[in-house]
């Protein structure tokens, strides 16, 4: 049997426990070699939760453990100055999103992009269950060359990765125009869990056009939705041949055949199946369109996606290819920031390339 893949993880906050559990869960796939945790109070809690070890520095770490790579799971602003250490030391690292915190911090990264860092970013949502599965079927070619696209899953850069995945979309020009609605809802869960009482807060939607010329991406986020009891979440991409839309699919077998085809998880522990509780894939028709790679661990979509990084970033690290570098995640935050600054001025703001584009 080979050996689990072995990681460290830089920080302890509440994306931090994203990796343990998936460590956890697959105890035979994955191993988290140290944490660094700087506050001594909030290591020795993580030590007692999680039966890790964990180290003030990242020195002390790399005295006592050889990780594969490193999970860079800090604040956007801290994140960039362990990417140059890691980068240093010659060690691989996995950051979580964004990588910076501004177009200036970007451009500063796109040193460690010239120099040759081996440098992944955890960009997980493409990853996620029902997206790859969404994804399969535009790569499939069964709805044709995709031009339109609407994303109304999560927050700025994740958004527009989305919308650049649908649309298959690079580095190109493009023009934002944006919008903020503010309306009343019942707050619903956030991180720290379950709502404790009713509570009547502020929603603010913000909607964006991106206009590639001849593409075009919607943005549509709600703070909050993501984790929201009373919003949806929702996906379309609009190709020649056909559209996808959330978990149905419409499609021409011929220009006089249309059909329409719905996407269903398949689950297995359910109605009598004793293989155990976890989700099998997904279907379309007759055709999977997605297998889920961890079955039988029992992981939710985003943890899903997680591992999948997790398992991509070990490949990379051992010389296999990258799958979503900086230059990328640059591309998705630089688009985040044009968006915001579209929705504060009301002006058209306009995406130019940047130095990252010439190294896709």
């Amino acid at each position: 049997m080979n050996k689990p893949i072995q990681f460290s993880i830089i920080g302890g906050g509440f994306r931090s426990e994203f990796y343990l559990r998936i460590a956890r869960a697959m105890p035979d796939k994955f191993q988290v070699t140290g944490m660094v945790v700087r506050d001594e109070g909030k290591g020795s809690e993580m030590e007692r939760k999680w039966n890790v070890s964990t180290y003030r520095t990242l020195d002390s770490l790399l005295e006592r453990e050889r990780p594969e790579f490193a999970v860079v799971s800090v604040s956007r602003s801290a994140c960039p100055g362990f990417l140059f250490e890691l980068a240093e030391r010659g060690i691989p690292a996995l950051a979580e999103t964004p990588p910076a915190p501004d177009l200036d911090g970007l451009l500063a990264l796109h040193e460690l992009t010239l120099s040759g860092a081996k440098i992944q970013v955890a960009e997980q949502y493409h990853f996620q269950p029902v997206h790859a599965a969404q994804l399969a079927i535009i790569d499939s070619g069964m709805i044709g060359s995709v031009t339109q696209a609407t994303v109304s899953v999560s927050q700025a850069y994740h958004g527009m990765n989305m919308i650049r995945k649908l649309l298959g979309v690079g580095f190109e020009e493009a023009k934002i125009r944006a919008m903020r609605f503010e309306s009343p809802w019942v707050a619903g869960p956030n991180r720290s869990g379950p709502p404790v009482e009713e509570k009547i807060v502020t929603s603010k939607r913000e909607i964006a056009w991106i206009d590639y010329g001849d593409k075009l991406g919607i943005y549509d986020f709600t703070s909050d939705q993501h984790r929201s009891w009373i919003r949806s979440n929702h996906v379309s991409a609009r190709g020649v041949r056909g559209e996808i839309f959330d978990d149905r699919l419409k499609m021409l077998a011929d220009f006089a055949t249309p059909l329409q085809i719905d996407l269903k998880r398949i689950n297995r522990g359910e109605n009598g199946n004793l293989e155990g509780y976890f989700l099998k894939g997904i279907i379309a028709g007759e055709r999977w369109v997605y297998e889920n790679p961890f079955a039988p661990a029992r992981l939710y979509d985003d943890e899903i996606a997680i591992a999948v990084c997790l398992d991509k970033m070990a490949a990379y690290a051992a010389g296999g290819p990258g799958f979503y570098g900086l230059p990328d995640a640059s591309q998705d935050h630089y688009l985040g920031l044009l968006l915001e600054e579209a929705v504060q001025t009301g002006e058209t703001v306009t995406a130019v390339r940047q130095p990252w584009s010439e190294f896709h």
